[in-house]
């Protein structure tokens, strides 16, 4: 599968932003603040995002939740049609555009759109990409029984199980060693 740059750019905002929900009612909300999501913003280098407020944070925090449904979603038809959702209400108008030393891609925002609708049309074309090609289910969450973090799985053979394998994976790992060998001196 053909990921272009910008498609690319996309699914690490829509990972990194379904990522900033808290997981359980232990862990604080990543998007706490406006200047959190100015933070967000610029780290994911979102073109054409006026000043922010409470109504932007707002907005990006119902459609995160939108955006973890596509990820929980099992059956290409619902993740489809959570798709179609968030993409009609952002009000998309594709147009080609070579902004910032970066070659011709499609920008699926209006113009003055706010940072939500942006994001939903954007991230929500990038995720319309996989299911189109039939490869929804690279869309993931970490197996790691303590960890439920987004991924997309772009592994050529579809096995990648965790967010991180130098994380969850190695932590995984190593409990399963150290438990055979517990076993076996037991």
């Amino acid at each position: 599968m053909l990921i272009t740059h910008d498609t690319r750019c996309a699914l690490d905002t829509v990972v990194d932003l379904v990522n900033t929900a808290p997981e359980d009612g232990t862990t604080p909300d990543a998007l706490p603040d406006v200047a959190a999501l100015e933070d967000f913003v610029r780290k994911h280098e979102i073109s054409d995002v006026g000043v922010l407020s409470e109504f932007d944070l707002s907005a990006v925090r119902k459609i995160r939740g939108r955006f973890a449904g596509i990820f929980a979603a099992t059956d290409p038809r619902v993740a489809a049609g959570l798709i179609n959702d968030l993409v009609a209400a952002a009000g998309t108008t594709p147009r080609l555009t070579d902004h910032d030393g970066y070659d011709w891609h499609v920008h699926y925002f209006a113009p003055g759109a706010s940072v939500a609708d942006h994001l939903a049309a954007d991230c929500g074309m990038a995720l319309a990409f996989f299911v189109v090609a039939g490869e929804q289910e690279r869309l993931r969450r970490c197996e790691a029984p303590d960890c439920r973090r987004a991924f997309v799985d772009l592994s050529r053979n579809r096995s990648r199980r965790y967010c991180d394998s130098r994380t969850c994976g190695n932590r995984l790992h190593v409990a399963a060693y150290r438990a055979r060998r517990k076993e076996a001196a037991g």
